[in-house]
């Protein structure tokens, strides 16, 4: 199978995405299922500043 190639800008959309990890397991007892589902999203420290910026003055 083929892999077709990314663009250059496609390249740079997927990076500017956020990480999304699922996990499934069993409880220790094994009565319940945990599905925990972690999003890593990662911007810089100027844009939080900017919304903190524009909440507090709000």
């Amino acid at each position: 199978m083929v892999m077709p190639m990314l663009s250059e800008k496609r390249e740079e959309q997927l990076q500017k995405m956020p990480l999304i990890e699922t996990r499934v397991t069993k409880s220790q007892d094994n009565t319940f299922v945990i599905h925990k589902t972690i999003i890593t999203d990662i911007k810089p420290v100027k844009y939080w500043e900017k919304v903190i910026a524009e909440e507090a003055t709000e």
